[in-house]
């Protein structure tokens, strides 16, 4: 099933992986509402109509893209989109749902190591963490959040990687290789109105 979705990424360095992403989406694509490397030039607009451009292609989406790269945090408009795709927004007498969320991880330099740290687990093997301060708080605070908590390992207090966080984090390359189930991930998490979740809606 294709769902409506809306890249939120810097636009000076992840571009590109916008582009690929919605190669990716292959016939999907045609549900996508976001910015193309054919939208309309709006730097030198007013910060109102930034907004009201990015309302415009986020409203009647259901699942929102994040790209995380390395200065994502220097965007004046990733958090926003993010609060923005996460409340319920009413008009004309329609409401949107809150939408499903996931976290593509750029890669650079060849790895993941700007936002990703290895360390083991009470059973000594590999695990996973992440260097949160590279993100937005809206990103942060909604990852690690399942209530009841779902985990991979109960025991090292793991979570799940995909049901563990209501914005999953996913790398790039695992990604393109079949985005249908990272979005229907997101999608299946919204429409069950976010319950399992404790979501945190503003910046």
């Amino acid at each position: 099933m294709a769902h409506k979705t809306f890249i939120s990424y810097k636009w000076s360095e992840a571009q590109d992986l916008r582009d690929e992403i919605i190669e990716a989406l292959g016939e999907d694509a045609t549900y996508y509402k976001g910015e193309t490397s054919d939208s309309p030039d709006l730097t030198d607009t007013s910060t109102e109509n930034i907004k009201k451009n990015l309302k415009d292609m986020m409203y009647d989406t259901s699942v929102t893209i994040v790209i995380l790269s390395p200065n994502m945090t220097e965007s004046n408009w990733i958090d926003w989109e993010i609060e923005y795709c996460l409340k319920e927004i009413t008009r004309k007498d329609r409401t949107s749902h809150t939408n499903g969320v996931v976290g593509v991880i750029m890669k650079v330099d060849g790895d993941y190591n700007w936002f990703k740290e290895k360390s083991i687990n009470c059973h000594g093997n590999s695990t996973i963490s992440y260097k949160m301060d590279k993100v937005f708080n809206i990103i942060s605070e909604n990852h690690f959040n399942s209530n009841p908590e779902q985990w991979h390992c109960a025991e090292c207090r793991t979570y799940d990687r995909l049901n563990g966080s209501y914005i999953t984090f996913v790398e790039e390359e695992d990604f393109l290789e079949n985005p249908e189930k990272y979005i229907n991930n997101a999608y299946d998490k919204s429409e069950n109105d976010a319950r399992g979740y404790d979501i945190v809606k503003q910046r």
